[in-house]
């Protein structure tokens, strides 16, 4: 076994030792499963018999549940309606031995779900989500949610390894949150969704190429073009690593040491892309919480990544799966730094 493969190793022990607070906008996500039946009458559309309902945490929730898959133990941050919902999604969390102390509660403000309509079928017919129904309201906090929120933060980040951000553009993680993040002294992680300029100078900012290309106003198809750009928007966030996931083409790593591109690791089945981002930022912050190097953290992110799309829904890799893929010999050959 390689030396890096033991180093990862290691790292997946160490995470178990390891806290974080988890701050982000908090979703339900609802699957309605139902049997294909016939074409309606009403209109071409599929006519499904409901076979079960099942519901999960969703949105800034999803590194949390990826982090505890990993050992480590969780406290959650953000804000849930006044709503049978937001019932749901604490104790959903609760059950997942995630911590729930600072979850603040809006009564003005309805927990956002997102439904999803899925068929399945008989003879392990795989499920196929056919549309999403999301309710969700996209408003900045009202002062009073936003204070409370604050000094819940301000309070945990004492006890905890690193504060990981997952912003998903619904108004939770407003100046003053990320501001009260940042200032903790803590390693901070980020998932942008494509804000990068409000989270400059965190730890780690990682976002998708998509999201990359939305700020910065150009295209990021070309691999010279991001060679030449990725250095210059991570020296003008002043992060000290940037992570751009590219899809198919892997990842890139920007850090002091100069700009790496990863290529994808082996996948054996790809079914659902959902929550692969939360996972490469989860893993990344529990890694880096663990002493280990950007590379090693990122090497570690994208095998966990490759696990996760290969199961339905916003799923997570275990430590067991991690350890086995490790063995498999599943990880990516290092790149070197193309200063």
């Amino acid at each position: 076994m390689s030396e890096l493969r033991r180093r990862l190793l290691r790292i997946l022990d160490d995470v178990k030792t390891k806290r974080f607070l988890v701050v982000g906008d908090l979703y339900l996500d609802r699957y309605i499963f139902g049997e294909p039946t016939r074409i309606s009458r009403e209109a071409p559309v599929l006519v499904l018999e409901e076979r079960q309902i099942a519901h999960r945490p969703g949105g800034g929730a999803a590194p949390g549940l990826a982090l505890v898959a990993l050992g480590a133990t969780v406290q959650q941050a953000g804000v849930i309606g006044d709503d049978p919902e937001g019932a749901l999604l604490r104790q959903l969390l609760v059950e997942q031995a995630i911590e729930v102390d600072s979850i603040v509660v809006d009564p003005t403000r309805p927990t956002t779900v997102k439904t999803r309509i899925v068929a399945t079928g008989p003879y392990n017919v795989l499920p196929q989500q056919l549309v999403r129904v999301d309710r969700q309201v996209r408003r900045t906090l009202r002062q009073t949610e936003e204070e409370q929120l604050v000094s819940a933060i301000a309070s945990a980040a004492p006890h905890v390894d690193a504060i990981v951000l997952s912003d998903y553009r619904s108004g939770v993680l407003t100046s003053r949150v990320i501001a009260t993040a940042l200032a903790s002294g803590k390693l901070t992680a980020v998932d942008s969704q494509g804000r990068l300029d409000a989270f400059r100078q965190a730890t780690v900012i990682k976002c998708n190429r998509a999201e990359a290309e939305r700020f910065l106003e150009r295209s990021l198809a070309e691999r010279a073009e991001r060679v030449r750009t990725l250095p210059v928007l991570w020296r003008e966030l002043a992060c000290g690593v940037l992570v751009v996931t590219l899809g198919g083409d892997g990842a890139a790593l920007v850090t002091a040491e100069g700009y790496r591109e990863f290529p994808p690791p082996a996948v054996r089945t790809v079914f659902d892309v959902t929550g692969a981002g939360d996972t490469v930022l989860a893993v990344l912050a529990g890694a880096l919480a663990c002493a280990a190097t950007p590379i090693e953290a990122l090497a570690l992110a994208q095998l966990a990544a490759s696990i996760v799309i290969g199961k339905f829904g916003n799923a997570q890799a275990t430590t067991e799966e991690l350890r086995s893929a490790l063995e498999r010999d599943d990880l990516v050959e290092l790149p070197k730094s193309e200063r």
